[in-house]
């Protein structure tokens, strides 16, 4: 395995601290041509790249890998469209104004920089998408930030090469040099997270080893902001309209979606929340045994769920609906199931994610119960339900709970596949991230590399484009309490 020593750390980290300063200089417009140009590059290698990260992960070519970097180039784009917009800077000018209902008002003006050089640790169930050239380096390249990613792993040499076109790219379209650069290893990693260049973090991983980077983060001598993405069940609720409206297609998405990638989705949907003598076991048996067995994404991970598996196939309370070997490289999908008193006694032991091709069944004998279940989960990214409209009033005093328990709630549709748009939110309560106020996928990615700044009484030549009353970039503004 690829390890990056002290010498070359500290090298890496010193050229990108000496690029933040030119960094935060540079245009929205610049920084769009540098995103644009490394899409291009990423999508002119896929030949290259698909084949490597199909070797290394596991994962089939066609068409998740393919529709992955699609999904990679598509959000570097994407941020290139952000900052042609403009509203990201927040700009917010007050006048002075001697009248001012609290005293005379000096002049202020509001906008945002680049909060410094950015340390991202790479994923290892998406190679591209939250890897070397995902959503985190293109929010943080976008917003002027300097990017230090610590590859993943699980795939270094795709890590490398993805790596050498976003530094080509970027030096071609006249970044400066210490704009991104790549390390490995576990060392370097938590040393980068120590150094005190360093100025954020951005992470997609498992709770324990988010956990421990956000401690780090937090106990520095000058603590930085550490947005971690770490676990999620993602309950499902089915309400009995909804089964007796569309039984079959509920089993199948079902099933489709937590054996999606082989269960290594941040939003699998790993508890469904069924009522009590919803009759659907034999279905979800037969479409659980039809499913395909898959390789995961690694040995340990492989391990993880095996030893996780067991576990729960060894509590008192839990029914198997389908449980195969779980031993050799093929894993086939588990499917369990419990009664939600059980479920509620059971503590943590049964609400924990397990992460790969599993779920568990939570059968609840009534709308109280099911509330109770609700309010004794783990926040999440997701929480779904299925209902048909006649049941609006059944869901409404369920709503309190669902939102306390995620950042995204779904109604009719499967939490897996998070589409890349400007209205997208993906984060929600510790544990599903350290930061439940961002969101890191999407337009909105951008706000957590950027910090707001005030600029008082400031002559007009002195500040900030954004910010000058001639507005040269033309961008939308909030002038003295209105819309400009």
């Amino acid at each position: 395995m690829m390890e990056t020593d002290p010498a070359d750390l500290s090298r890496v980290i010193e050229a990108v601290a000496r690029a933040a300063t030119r960094l935060a200089e540079t245009t929205p417009a610049e920084r769009a041509r540098w995103l644009t140009r490394t899409a291009d590059a990423l999508d002119a290698a896929a030949a290259d790249l698909i084949p490597l990260a199909a070797e290394e992960t596991h994962l089939p070519a066609d068409p998740r890998l393919r529709g992955e970097l699609a999904r990679t180039t598509f959000q570097l784009r994407l941020f290139a469209e952000v900052l042609a917009d403009g509203e990201f800077l927040r700009a917010t000018i007050d006048h002075a104004d001697p009248r001012w209902p609290m005293g005379p008002r000096p002049d202020i003006r509001r906008g945002v920089v680049p909060i410094g050089p950015t340390l991202v640790f790479a994923a290892s169930n998406f190679p591209f998408a939250f890897s070397v050239a995902g959503g985190d380096t293109a929010a943080a390249l976008a917003a002027g930030c300097p990017v230090v990613l610590k590859a993943h792993p699980g795939h270094p040499r795709l890590s490398e090469k993805t790596a050498a076109i976003v530094r080509d790219s970027l030096h071609a379209a006249g970044a400066p040099t210490g704009t991104f650069d790549v390390v490995h290893g576990v060392d370097a990693g938590t040393a980068a997270l120590r150094h005190p260049a360093v100025a954020a973090a951005a992470f997609t991983g498992s709770v324990a080893g988010g956990r421990a980077l956000f401690d780090i983060a937090a106990a520095r001598p000058r603590p930085i902001p550490f947005y971690g993405e770490l676990g999620s069940v993602n309950p499902v609720v089915v309400l009995p309209g909804a089964i007796r409206a569309r039984a079959r297609q509920i089993v199948a998405g079902f099933v489709g979606s937590f054996t999606l990638g082989a269960g290594q989705f941040c939003t699998k949907p790993g508890l469904l929340l069924l009522p009590r003598g919803h009759g659907l076991s034999d279905a979800l048996r037969t479409a659980v045994r039809e499913a395909s067995s898959q390789r995961l994404l690694n040995d340990r991970i492989a391990g993880g769920f095996r030893a996780r598996v067991t576990e729960l196939r060894e509590s008192p309370s839990i029914t198997a609906l389908f449980t195969p070997d779980i031993e050799g490289d093929l894993l086939a999908p588990t499917l369990l199931r419990v009664a939600a008193a059980d479920f509620l006694a059971a503590g943590e032991l049964l609400r924990t994610e397990c992460f790969g091709p599993a779920a568990l069944i939570v059968e609840y004998a009534d709308p109280a119960e099911l509330h109770t279940v609700l309010a004794e989960l783990e926040p999440g990214l997701t929480a779904t339900v299925f209902a048909e409209d006649c049941e609006i009033e059944d869901v409404r005093p369920l709503l309190p709970a669902l939102t306390a328990l995620a950042g995204r709630l779904i109604w009719n549709e499967w939490p897996t596949g998070v589409t890349v748009t400007w209205a997208q939110q993906h984060g929600g309560p510790y544990p599903a991230t350290t930061a439940p106020t961002t969101t890191s996928v999407g337009a909105a990615a951008i706000e957590r590399f950027l910090r707001p700044v005030a600029w008082q009484g400031f002559p007009d030549g002195l500040l900030p484009p954004a910010l000058r009353e001639d507005n040269p970039w033309r961008l939308p503004r909030r002038v003295d309490g209105k819309r400009d």
